[in-house]
């Protein structure tokens, strides 16, 4: 998988496990720790199913770690943020987890600063130094809208919403006042879809 100098840019295994924003990839015996955002997340079978991510290889220092990705338009839209000035990998990861790539070009696309700065993490500046420096680029690169983005479809998994939405960075608070406002209806849901449902009301918020 690596030699020398060379650095991973692809996976092929077994789930090993899966939770909002990491998976374990079981390759021959040896398990890949992958942060992934939560639209490749949406899109994985159950564990122990085969598994292919493109893979991002990030070294700092003495630390390498890897990024995962379903799609092809995903690793795109990441890369590209990571050039923009101030977006680091995690940054670059929780874009792609606090809004669904193509409502990100398409955001960029209409200069929205407004709707990206309901990101966590992504303030006014950074808003603006991604349509500037983005929306041409990945519009040509990915397409007007960027309709191949789009997540699949849900698959059931059970975890605990409120702190699944809390480590992508969101106020502990207003996780709670949408959990109870949705009610018995979200907890009938699968947890993809209480993701779903949960990141749609905050983004409105």
């Amino acid at each position: 998988v690596s030699t020398g100098g060379e650095m991973i840019a692809f996976l092929r295994g077994r789930l090993h496990a899966k939770q909002p924003q990491r998976v374990v990839i079981d390759v021959s015996g040896v398990g890949y720790d992958v942060a992934v955002p939560l639209s490749t997340f949406y899109q994985l079978d159950e564990e122990d199913a085969q598994v292919a991510l493109r893979i991002h290889t990030h070294v700092r220092e003495d630390q390498l770690a890897l990024f995962g990705f379903l799609t092809e338009g995903e690793q795109v839209v990441f890369a590209r943020l990571l050039g923009v000035s101030g977006i680091g990998p995690k940054l670059a990861l929780g874009v792609l987890s606090g809004i669904e790539p193509a409502e990100f070009v398409a955001a960029l696309e209409r200069g929205d600063v407004a709707r990206l700065t309901r990101i966590p993490g992504v303030g006014k500046k950074t808003a603006e130094r991604m349509v500037l420096e983005l929306r041409d680029r990945l519009v040509k690169e990915l397409g007007p809208g960027a309709a191949g983005l789009s997540a699949g479809t849900d698959r059931p998994e059970h975890e605990d919403l409120g702190a699944a939405l809390v480590n992508l960075g969101y106020d502990r608070r207003s996780v709670d006042r949408v959990v109870e406002a949705q009610g018995q209806e979200l907890r009938a849901w699968s947890f993809e879809q209480q993701l779903r449902a949960a990141l749609k009301a905050l983004s409105r918020a």
